[in-house]
Formats: C-alpha cells, structure tokens, sequence
C-alpha cells in the first residue's frame, strides 16, 4: 500500500478548507496513493476549541462527510479526515474521524477517547469523549487500519489495543499543541507506538502556527521513513507488509507479553 498524508493549516472556512483537502486528494491519487490521511479538525479549526466547535457540528451524513465522499469518489482514493460530529450533547460535539472508500463509502468512523485537557486547555468542555474505547480498526486495500487521535498518542495502550486487534497500520490524526519539547515529543511517541507494537503509525498533523506540522510515517522498528516539515504538503510513504512479519520473528514481543 501507498498513503499520503495530508498536512494542512486549517481554519474556520470549512469551504475553504474542503478545496484544499480536494486539491491534496488529487495530488495524492497521481501519486499513487491508495489512502490519503488528513489531520484532526481538518474541516473546521481554531488554535483553540470553543463553543463554535458545537455549533458548526453536523452528522456524518451531513454535508461535510457528503462532500469529503465526493472527493474520495472523484479521485477514486481512499480518504481519513478530521470532522466535527453532532453528540446527543447539544453542547457539546464528537471529535470523530471518517474514513471513506473510493467509492464514496464509510468505513469506519472514531470518536476521540482522551480529550486535551492539559496545556491550559479545555477541550472537553465544548467536545463530549467517545462512547466507547473499543479500538476501531477496518481492512482496506489488503491493510488492517487503526485510527487514533492526537492526544491519544500518549496512551499506550490505545495503540495496544489496535495491535492486539490484528492492525498492520495506526493512522493518527493530530492537531498537536506546540510548546516546549512539543515537536520532539511527537516524533518520539510516534516511533515509540510503532516500536512497541511492531506496525506502521503515521501521523498527519496541522501546521504552525496552531500545531507543529511534521507530519510521518514510522516503520515497524521506529525507523521515520518520510517526513513534512512545517508547511501544508503531501507526502507519500510505502507500506511492506513483510516487514512487519520480519520485526515480529526478530522481536516476538506479542508472544512473550506477560499480563497481570
């Protein structure tokens, strides 16, 4: 398989941001990109989340995830995104991303589990957790995909869990908060995540000035095979499944993992 990811600045123009996920997707798809990932709150974003969060909120049917099929369908290329979802909250949205076939269908959708309520931020007062912390993981293109997002990063077991249930790949979605050793600390937990569970982890993130950019793909050993820098870009990367077999030989870490 071959991803792309998809480094944006995204801003409160959904519209806007929608042209470039479009323009993104077609330079992946003459890439020879099977998926393209975009970063978490790829549709709408703030270098804060506050209550226009919820209120720009819309289903996965709604118009967003139509058109976010659309592209996927037009460029006949499987799509990961970022979007702000409804919850039963009226207060509060979902932190979800969709992944969508090319042929315009879902495959999975993933409702952030661990809010960012650090840094001097709040998110959970205007974004409501996900119901559930069951690891989502689809199968495309011959790939068992995980998803994850941002903050999630820095919960082991999150991962562990998408591991454990059969996943050769872990997308993660991010907006990552700059500060101080931020840019390090998300290079390093990617790699660590891939290090630990023998599998690919990329990252598709925000650029500055709201996040840190640097969006990657780690391989199976940790080894960052392609990189941005801090600019809106598109990279693309190779999976070898094999590899991820050869680590496992060398390092049977999944058999040998003693627990309680």
């Amino acid at each position: 398989m071959r991803i792309a990811l998809g480094q944006m600045a995204s801003g409160t123009d959904t519209a806007a941001n929608l042209a470039t996920m479009e323009a993104f997707a077609a330079r992946a798809a003459a890439g020879g990109a099977d998926l393209i990932a975009f970063p978490e709150y790829a549709t709408y974003e703030k270098k804060m989340v506050d209550a226009s969060f919820p209120q720009v909120a819309q289903p996965l049917d709604g118009p967003v995830c139509t058109e976010l099929a659309r592209i996927a369908g037009r460029h006949r290329i499987a799509v990961v995104a970022g979007v702000v979802e409804t919850s039963p909250d009226p207060g509060r949205a979902y932190n979800t991303l969709v992944a969508i076939a090319p042929d315009g269908q879902p495959l999975a959708a993933y409702r952030k589990v661990h809010l960012f309520d650090a840094q001097g931020f709040s998110e959970s007062a205007f974004v409501a957790p996900g119901p559930s912390t069951d690891p989502v993981v689809f199968m495309y293109a011959g790939v068992r995909i995980g998803l994850m997002t941002c903050y999630d990063l820095r919960f082991p077991e999150q991962a562990r869990g998408m591991s454990d249930a059969g996943a050769q790949l872990v997308l993660t979605c991010a907006s990552w908060v700059p500060g101080e050793h931020k840019t390090q600390q998300w290079r390093t937990l990617l790699s660590a995540r891939a290090i630990e569970n023998s599998l690919y982890v990329a990252g598709a993130c925000q650029s500055p000035p709201v996040s840190v950019g640097h969006s990657l793909l780690a391989d199976p050993m940790g080894l960052v095979v392609a990189e941005a820098g801090i600019d809106p870009d598109v990279i693309f990367a190779d999976l070898s499944l094999p590899l991820i077999d050869t680590v496992r030989e060398h390092f049977p870490t999944h058999t040998q993992r003693r627990i309680g």
